[in-house]
């Protein structure tokens, strides 16, 4: 146990979930965690610091332009912001109000999400095409290409799309219609790492800019984020993000990360000023990123493939449990199925067990409601695999004579 949370009366957790925000994401490499120790003691310009980040990040994704944010919903905020205004400072001190201009975001009904109100935070209304038929169990149907194109006029920002296996119309239908009509494709693939792929796969089908979490699977600091695609977008999306307290004449960033030949004047703090980050932030992730990259999936994924099949050979035998390894996804998981009238609990009540126990174990509730406890692998620290089998022998076992 950290002395840090001994001092604040806060438990430690086990997180069988995955690096979710309300778990406070996953454990910090150490590399990451020295690099952000030492950009901390010193001071920077940090306008100097966002380009050389934008460099690096491109150099990393193969996108023109990068920009790390205060996490993956901060990057959706600037990159529907920089969709709405351009490169014009006026209409960036103008919103949230957007008076006569692009003030509408196309998006596909079912994939509206909780996270899609950063996008409605920069003064953006979605408007949403499709009837997912599919999810209502009324057909098989969902939204088309032709619907989005249907819906694009001279007020859309941009059309956002949700990075899903199951995601239609595909990224890259959607790109199509778009771009034929002059408007940028916004893509929140917050959780769509590993695969490693992923950083380029959406920029290569057209994206124009996407968004994805910095503390989940690449290991960075909890909060942080990245907004990745175009050179003019990403500065658009930066000078509303940006301190922009400058005296005339000492705002030089630059040219090839904020383009100020292209400005009819310096925008005011905009939109996305809440959504500041710091220099530890920034190196922090960039580390982090460095070292996601540089390990391959297959040494990425033998330690989680090691858990899932410890955990499933210790639970084998439990009465009215069901095994279900799925060792197929990104990331290997094992399903915990209880069979009603056989198992001592029900998947809520287990699932209530273990997070009530000390220490609190927390697995994946998304699938409680279909009788399932869902386990992960990738944020168990050693000892920790031993902690769950044991915790769950003892709610599951058959009960002391």
């Amino acid at each position: 146990m950290s002395g840090v949370y001994e001092r604040l009366g806060v438990r430690r957790i086990v997180n069988a979930k995955g690096p979710s925000t309300r778990l406070s994401g996953g454990p910090m490499r150490p590399e990451v965690a020295a690099a952000m120790a030492e950009a901390a003691g010193l001071c920077v310009d940090l306008l100097e610091l966002h380009a050389a980040a934008s460099r690096r990040l491109a150099e990393l994704t193969g996108a023109e332009a990068g920009l790390v944010t205060a996490g993956a919903a901060a990057a959706l905020l600037l990159g529907a912001a920089a969709c709405a205004t351009g490169l014009d400072p006026a209409a960036m001190a103008r919103l949230p109000e957007i008076a006569g201009g692009r003030d509408r975001v196309v998006m596909v009904r079912s994939q509206r999400n909780q996270y899609d109100h950063a996008v409605r935070t920069a003064g953006l209304a979605i408007l949403e095409v499709g009837l997912p038929d599919r999810f209502a169990g009324a057909g098989c149907r969902d939204a088309e290409a032709w619907e989005i194109d249907a819906a694009i006029d001279a007020r859309t920002a941009c059309v956002l799309w949700v990075a899903h296996p199951r995601a239609r119309p595909p990224l890259a239908e959607v790109v199509a219609v778009a771009r034929a009509r002059g408007v940028p494709v916004l893509v929140d693939a917050a959780g769509q790492l590993p695969p490693a792929a992923n950083l380029r796969r959406f920029l290569e089908d057209g994206a124009d800019l996407v968004a994805f979490s910095g503390g989940k699977a690449i290991g960075g600091p909890q909060g942080s984020g990245l907004l990745l695609g175009r050179r003019d977008l990403v500065a658009a999306a930066a000078l509303q993000m940006l301190d922009m307290d400058y005296p005339p004449g000492l705002f030089r960033p630059d040219p090839t990360f904020l383009p100020t030949e292209r400005l009819a004047g310096l925008p005011p703090h905009g939109i996305g000023r809440p959504c500041k980050v710091g220099k530890e932030q920034i190196v922090g992730l960039l580390v982090a990123l460095e070292r996601f990259l540089a390990e391959d999936e297959a040494t990425r994924r033998a330690p989680w493939l090691e858990a899932v099949d410890e955990l499933a050979r210790g639970l084998e035998g439990l009465p009215g449990l069901a095994l279900e390894p799925r060792l197929d996804l990104p990331v290997p998981e094992l399903a915990l199925r209880l069979e009603p009238g056989r198992a001592r609990l029900d998947a809520r009540g287990l699932l209530e067990a273990l997070v009530a126990g000390e220490p609190a174990i927390h697995p994946d509730p998304e699938e409680v409601e279909e009788g399932r406890v869902v386990l992960r692998p990738d944020c168990l620290l050693p000892g920790d695999v031993e902690l769950v089998l044991a915790r769950l022998r003892t709610l599951l076992g058959p009960p002391a004579a």
